[in-house]
């Protein structure tokens, strides 16, 4: 998947994959950039991401996991990839406004699957733990 360069606004300069849907559009958008020799990803908590508690909602701050997921195992993905294994530890709450930010580490790279930790902020306090492996996939024959 080719990620595409933001050119406006807040994120200017940072990139997001236009063509999962539901992580740019519906659940985001979430953008992810290389910073020294690592992957960050961000949003900014709006509306939209909130509980009826008025903060953000638990299923966001795992999805915008999961994209991080990606974006710090970047450079291990060929083609495409899957989320095979997901955990996650909510450390506090994260309210509307601030800035989310994911920044992690690859345990290892393998041949088929990717092992990923990571940390989530939010205006620099740690909201969120999570872990993932990712599943590598090749491209169809013929393409």
């Amino acid at each position: 998947m080719k990620p595409v360069l933001q050119t406006e606004g807040e994120f200017e300069g940072w990139y997001y994959w236009p063509t999962e849907d539901f992580e740019f559009g519906t659940a985001g958008p979430f953008y992810y950039q290389k910073q020294g020799g690592e992957y960050v990803s961000r949003f900014r908590a709006a509306k939209k991401h909130l509980n009826g508690g008025r903060t953000v909602h638990g299923g966001c701050l795992m999805t915008f996991a999961d994209f991080a997921l990606f974006a710090i195992a970047h450079d291990d993905i060929d083609y495409y990839a899957v989320t095979v294994a997901f955990t996650s530890e909510f450390l506090s709450a994260a309210r509307e406004g601030q800035l989310m930010e994911a920044r992690g580490e690859v345990l290892k790279a393998g041949g088929s699957m990717i092992f990923v930790r990571g940390l989530m902020t939010a205006d620099g306090t740690p909201c969120l733990n999570f872990s993932g492996t990712i599943k590598k996939l090749k491209p169809p024959k013929g393409s």
